[in-house]
């Protein structure tokens, strides 16, 4: 089979979050496989010269944009065996940043379509086009309204994944003729309570929907987790399946890792060690054998960071340092500086987001935690693990999913499933007292290590679900 990703991100090349790991990592294994994967983005301003060298350029032509016509040049390259395809138009994609422009609907307009036109000129005839969140939503619409009767676009599948409910593209429905061009007699494709809504039209067009987790996929039906979309999703679960998402294990490996200070494995811990050490050094935390608790988020309501500042302090009080990595909303930001100003040498506060002191945090840490309000599926909880680091979680989304409780067989993490602190503090309690008894903590890291949440699983589902639609 032959796989199109369309997204708007995708490592090495672009990526603001779990979106960019995804896509750079699935078709990696779905061709290992033996299928035959390749991958479109924007080119954006963002990408590095070194990376732009190595385009090549394949062709340019225009794209409809309602009664505009844009220029489009189409660029391609290679990395670990994938063939990239790149749009270029410097009006959407030389800007700072990926996303949050007035226009950002416009933008990606152009580049869904864009994705279709440039079907006609590249050596590479999808099965299937696999699209990503609102961004590459129009996508399968413009297939069905557009192409599915061309010659050459006969018999393409579409797939799109949901990665993040929340963000769904909505606007008013006069950019239906002025930016979509989409006819008027398609319009219920795309209305939904008085808006036009792009994930909407992907759901309605698309001939399989996916998420990021099974959990999160029977969540969305349910009007507190679907941001307003529950109503069309219980109406389409015939086509809709949630996959867990992978991680690379080749990259996030604690026995290869050029970031970290010590190397491990699951049957030899004893470099982890080293790494906390020098992740205490590094960060200013006080040396000593008490637990330090790792955070990498997004400073965001959904993300739990409410029920941590309700007992932060109760936390340091039970012996707990915390090491801190992250960015976004100004209220969090700001609290989370005024504990490391009150609680210097117990907790370390890095806002914004470096890679390379992630990968430390991941490794030095004791214990990692995410006490998040939803979570589609959780890539970090996934990391920790894999650098014998304990998730702490609440039972959501993809960390139900991955993350079994100690307290039954094969634990590999610590639950609590109110969204409460007072029950996330006693999940860190009882977290705490396995810690203090030095054997079963070690069993604990062995379980957590030994899990396999490698794309190999997930990729042969998502490849028996391509060969289902293909058959269909």
């Amino acid at each position: 089979m032959k796989i199109l990703f369309a997204s708007s991100e995708a490592v090495p090349f672009a990526a603001s979050g779990g979106l960019a790991d995804v896509v750079g990592s699935l078709p990696k294994t779905i061709n290992a496989a033996g299928h035959e994967c390749c991958i479109v983005i924007p080119l954006y301003k963002s990408i590095s010269p070194e990376f732009r060298e190595k385009m090549t350029f394949v062709k340019n032509m225009t794209v409809d944009v309602s009664w505009r016509k844009q220029y489009c040049g189409i660029f391609e390259s290679e990395w670990n065996g994938i063939t990239y395809y790149f749009i270029d138009n410097e009006y959407y994609f030389s800007r700072d940043g990926l996303y949050g422009f007035y226009d950002d609907c416009e933008r990606f307009v152009f580049f869904d379509r864009a994705v279709l036109e440039m079907l006609k000129y590249i050596d590479f005839k999808p099965d299937i086009i696999h699209s990503n969140d609102w961004q590459t939503a129009l996508i399968p619409v413009y297939y069905n309204v557009y192409y599915k009767y061309q010659q050459g676009y006969d018999g393409i599948k579409n797939v799109f994944t949901i990665h993040n409910i929340e963000y769904q593209g909505k606007y008013g429905k006069e950019i239906l003729n002025e930016v979509m061009g989409i006819p008027m007699y398609n319009a219920n494709i795309l209305e939904y309570d008085g808006y036009i809504n792009m994930m909407k039209g992907a759901i309605e067009a698309a001939d399989r929907i996916t998420t990021v987790s099974p959990s999160y996929a029977w969540e969305i039906l349910d009007p507190w987790y679907a941001h307003g979309l529950d109503r069309i999703l219980v109406t389409k679960q015939y086509k809709l399946r949630g996959i867990l998402n992978g991680i690379d294990t080749e990259l996030y490996s604690p026995e290869t890792d050029p970031a970290i200070s010590g190397h491990y494995s699951a049957s030899n811990h004893s470099g982890k060690a080293e790494c906390k050490r020098a992740l205490c050094e590094m960060l200013g935390l006080e040396q000593g054998d008490e637990p330090i608790i790792g955070i990498v988020t997004r400073f965001v309501n959904h993300k739990g960071i409410d029920l941590i500042r309700c007992v932060l302090e109760e936390i340091v009080g039970m012996g707990m340092k915390f090491a801190v990595l992250g960015a976004g909303e100004k209220i969090y930001e700001d609290f989370f500086r005024e504990m490391a100003a009150r609680y210097p040498g117990r907790v370390s506060v890095t806002l914004g987001f470096v890679p390379e002191l992630s990968r430390k945090i991941y490794a030095g840490s004791d214990m990692f935690l995410m006490p998040s309000q939803s979570e589609p599926c959780g890539l970090a909880q996934l990391i920790a693990m894999r650098y014998g680091t304990i998730p702490i979680v609440r039972e959501t989304g993809g960390l139900r999913d991955t993350v079994r409780d100690n307290g039954g067989a094969n634990g590999n993490g610590f639950n609590f499933k109110t969204y409460n602190a007072n029950d996330m503090l006693d999940a860190i309690r009882r977290a705490k007292s396995v810690y203090d008894d030095k054997p079963a903590w070690e069993s604990l890291i062995t379980n957590a290590m030994n899990c396999d949440y490698s794309w190999k699983a997930s990729a042969d589902i998502y490849i028996e679900n391509y060969k289902e639609l293909m058959n269909s």
